[in-house]
């Protein structure tokens, strides 16, 4: 299967991008498969494999998508967050009372970290219809916690049907619309959709022990939706990750969404020891020493990804129709990998600062935290970056604040604010981030170290 976005990638690295699916679709035994590939936040490659001779699906054939669904209404979330609707630390009770788990905040719910069970009560909530779980009460039952609230990522479907009502309660409209209307159309995902619509694939149950199917139901899954309802194609949703990097104004800003991609939950041990972590409505995985953002999604009869490593600028989408086979995110994985070894990102030329303030200029060089020794830059985006000299520490980038100030942008510096300390003639004395003083010099006697510095100086072993 071939399209005409494939040109834009080199032969060979085509051709193995058709061989990684066409081994995850043979060893995997999917009835299809198909996958694309987003760089510079266009398509650039779309490939399929079907046991169907003579034809394949194609980048505009919907498949189930399952709990990217759920990235999507942590969009929603967010677009309520930006306008002042809600506060992501506001209890759930605030907006949406007597639910029972109102003590949970938004941000809680968002992150799976809220202590709500993992599953609804009853029969199996993704192959039965929706219509046997109404309410909001029948998704969590009698014992909705687990968990103490905020202790453990746990994560919880219901979780994300409590979010969907959210949208709702703020919004006055049905969470079906609110997403057409707020995120689908402004995106141009036409192809997204919350009922299948033609073309799209059949799900099915292949057999572990012998070569033959059984069709899984497609159920409406009702007040649950919201947690994994959609379908959509592997074009619209390379589409979608080229917008979870970039933004789009019209529906959530760039910074917004790098917060969504921002660890937000207490981690386990073998999720430390994995390199898993959730975020708000994204999971971030480390596979072949990248960070993959994105999230993976399954239901009866399919099974999905989208994931994305943003500092290659390359994201992958793989879409099956089977219940159990090939594992969507090693594919996607292996398929950013394939594009981001065989063409690496080109960088953008560098080019100077059109203009430099004096003051911030004068920042710049090294600087010593004790005997540590660090540098600080000044690059051409007006950001100021502190780092360590050996390799080893804390490092952080800054932004003005627009009074002399710089503010942490990451890692333990985040929010932190580094100060310009002056004399009284005016000249720099030192930096003080966070109580910590930087000086020009190691302990440098004609700054404030604090707890002072010996009179008697640096001196060897008499």
């Amino acid at each position: 299967m071939t399209s005409p976005h494939q040109e834009e990638l080199l032969p060979g690295t085509r051709r193995a991008l058709l061989h990684r699916i066409a081994v995850a679709q043979s060893e995997g035994r999917a009835p299809s498969l198909v996958a694309a590939v987003v760089r510079g936040g266009k398509v650039v490659w779309t490939g399929a494999r079907t046991s169907v001779e003579g034809h394949a699906p194609d980048e505009h054939v919907q498949y189930r998508i399952g709990s990217i669904t759920k990235t999507f209404t942590a969009v929603l979330v967010l677009r309520l967050r930006d306008e002042g609707a809600l506060d992501l630390a506001d209890p759930l009770e605030k907006h949406l009372p007597d639910t029972g788990v109102g003590g949970a905040t938004v941000a809680e719910l968002l992150a799976h970290s809220g202590g709500l069970a993992a599953e609804t009560p009853g029969p199996w909530w993704e192959r039965t219809p929706g219509s046997l779980r109404p309410g909001l009460a029948d998704v969590l039952g009698e014992r909705p916690l687990v968990h103490p609230v905020g202790r453990r990522f746990h994560y919880s479907n219901p979780g994300y049907a409590l979010l969907g009502a959210l949208v709702e309660k703020l919004r006055g409209a049905p969470w079906e619309e609110v997403l057409r209307r707020e995120v689908l159309a402004p995106l141009g995902l036409r192809r997204t959709t919350v009922r299948a619509e033609a073309p799209h694939a059949g799900g099915w149950a292949v057999h572990p022990w012998a070569d033959v199917m059984l069709p899984e139901p497609l159920e409406d899954l009702g007040v649950m939706a919201p947690a994994g309802q959609l379908w959509s194609t592997a074009g619209d949703l390379a589409r979608f990750a080229a917008f979870l990097v970039e933004g789009d104004e019209r529906v959530l800003s760039a910074e917004s969404l790098r917060e969504m991609r921002t660890p937000a939950a207490p981690v386990e041990a073998a999720d430390v020891a994995s390199g898993y972590a959730y975020c708000l409505g994204m999971e971030i995985r480390h596979q072949h020493g990248r960070s993959l953002v994105g999230h993976t999604g399954s239901l009866p009869g399919f099974l999905a990804c989208l994931t994305i490593s943003v500092a290659d600028d390359v994201g992958a989408v793989v879409l099956a129709n089977c219940t159990s086979g090939p594992a969507p995110f090693t594919v996607a994985a292996d398929l950013v990998r394939i594009v981001a070894e065989a063409e690496p990102r080109v960088p953008a030329p560098w080019r100077p600062l059109r203009e430099v303030d004096p003051a911030a200029l004068e920042l710049v060089g090294q600087w010593y935290w004790g005997t540590s020794a660090f540098a600080l830059r000044l690059s051409a985006d007006g950001l100021v970056s502190l780092e360590p000299l050996s390799g080893n520490g804390r490092r952080s980038r800054f932004r003005p604040a627009g009074d002399g100030t710089w503010v942490g942008l990451e890692g333990y510096y985040a929010g932190e604010l580094l100060k310009p300390v002056r004399r009284s003639d005016g000249t720099l004395s030192h930096l003080d981030l966070g109580s910590f003083v930087f000086t020009r010099q190691p302990y440098d006697e004609g700054a404030p170290v604090p707890g002072g510095v010996d009179p008697e100086g640096w001196r060897g072993i008499g």
